[in-house]
């Protein structure tokens, strides 16, 4: 007889599955990137900590031609059915380098706390708290600020 750790309660092939003692494990979207200067675009991106509940967001800074010229800014929610993928996935990493190089935009990806460990609206309001996070920081204010 398997033990309960052992045992599936729930399973999306290829994709994620969760053990009726509560671990989870994903199959799919768990590559990594870090934050870093971007070889071929020449976009910097750093992480920001917004709030110790574990909120992060990843800052796609453009180069700048003039620093009075105040920017775009692009909230970006990155997908993966709240349950897998992040901000530090490859593939929206690289789209956004390449994005912010073609429209010249300062780009913030959210990185929520994802299902099933965090149960829905959590990620709606770790969503949230970074737009207030930004709202905070868009005339100078914020801990960073100085």
């Amino acid at each position: 007889m398997a033990s309960t750790s052992d045992q599936v309660a729930l399973e999306f092939p290829s994709i994620i599955r969760v053990y009726k003692d509560g671990r989870v494990e994903r199959l799919f979207g768990t590559d990594t990137v870090p934050a870093s200067l971007d070889p071929h675009t020449g976009i910097h991106s750093k992480d920001a900590i917004v709030s110790i509940e574990n909120i992060s967001a990843h800052l796609y800074l453009p180069k700048l031609t003039n620093p009075t010229h105040k920017l775009p800014l692009l909230i970006y929610f990155h997908g993966g059915g709240f349950c897998f993928l992040s901000v530090f996935s490859p593939i929206y990493h690289n789209y956004l380098n390449h994005l912010v190089s073609m429209i010249d935009v300062l780009v913030v990806s959210v990185n929520y706390r994802k299902a099933p460990e965090n149960p829905i609206p959590v990620a709606y309001d770790d969503s949230w708290a970074v737009v207030r996070w930004l709202s905070d920081h868009g005339n100078g204010g914020g801990a960073e600020s100085g």
